[in-house]
C-alpha cells in the first residue's frame, strides 16, 4: 500500500464541518474531498451568485441555486464515493451542535466579522477540545508574506487577520483560495497526526 493509500484510507473514516460555502468553504472542500476525507458536513443558506464565480468553487449554469446543493454536485463530480451532508440553513447557537458536535475537526468559513466571533466563542465553550480552523483577513492581492496560521490550543486562525472594505479592497481568488488550503491543510495535519509512525 502506497503512502497516499495510507493516507486517504485514515480519511475516509474521518468526519469535517464547514460553516459557510463561500470563498473559504466551497474551496476547504473540493481539497478535502481531493484528500480522501469521508464525510463532510457542509452548511450555508446562501444561494450561488455570478459575483461569486470569481473565488468559489461554482460555474455559470449554477447561478440562483442553493450553494450547498451546487457544492454537494461538484463534490460528487470530484469522489462519488465520498459522503456529503449538505444543509441549506443558516447556522446559529441553536442548531450549531446537531450540525457539527459529531465532527472530528470544524472549519469557520463566514464572511461577516460578527458571525466569526458569535461562532468562534460558541465552539470554544461548548466543543473546547474540538478544533476550529476559522479564515480571517483575504481581501486585495500581494503581499502574501502576511498570510499566517495563529495558533492558541484548538483554535487556528489563517489569514493575515486585518480589517478590510471589500468596497475598496475586494475578494479575488488568488488570496482566497489560499486562506483556503491553508485551512484544508491545517485539517489534514490534525486528522493524520495520530496515524502509525509505520504507515508515513
Amino acid at each position: 500500500m502506497t503512502v497516499i493509500q495510507n493516507i486517504t484510507s485514515h480519511l475516509s473514516v474521518k468526519k469535517a464541518g464547514i460553516a459557510g460555502a463561500g470563498g473559504l468553504g466551497s474551496n476547504v472542500a473540493a481539497a478535502l474531498v481531493r484528500s480522501g476525507i469521508g464525510h463532510l458536513v457542509i452548511a450555508d443558506f446562501d444561494i450561488v451568485t455570478k459575483a461569486n464565480l470569481n473565488r468559489q468553487f461554482y460555474f455559470e449554469d449554477q447561478v440562483g441555486r442553493p450553494k450547498v446543493e451546487a457544492l454537494r454536485e461538484n463534490l460528487l463530480r470530484i469522489d462519488p464515493k465520498t459522503e456529503v451532508t449538505a444543509l441549506n440553513s443558516r447556522i446559529t447557537p441553536q442548531n450549531a451542535g446537531d450540525l457539527f458536535g459529531t465532527c472530528d475537526v470544524v472549519v469557520e468559513a463566514f464572511d461577516r466579522a460578527g458571525e466569526k466571533q458569535w461562532f468562534a466563542e460558541w465552539m470554544t465553550r461548548h466543543y473546547p477540545d474540538k478544533p476550529l480552523i476559522m479564515g480571517s483577513g483575504m481581501a486585495g492581492f500581494g503581499n502574501l508574506e502576511s498570510i499566517h496560521i495563529q495558533r492558541s490550543g484548538n483554535l487556528y486562525i489563517c489569514g493575515d487577520q486585518r480589517e478590510t472594505d471589500e468596497k475598496q479592497v475586494p475578494l479575488l481568488a488568488p488570496r482566497v483560495i489560499l486562506v483556503a488550503m491553508m485551512q484544508a491543510d491545517l485539517v489534514l495535519e490534525l486528522l493524520l497526526h495520530q496515524r502509525p509512525v509505520q504507515n508515513i
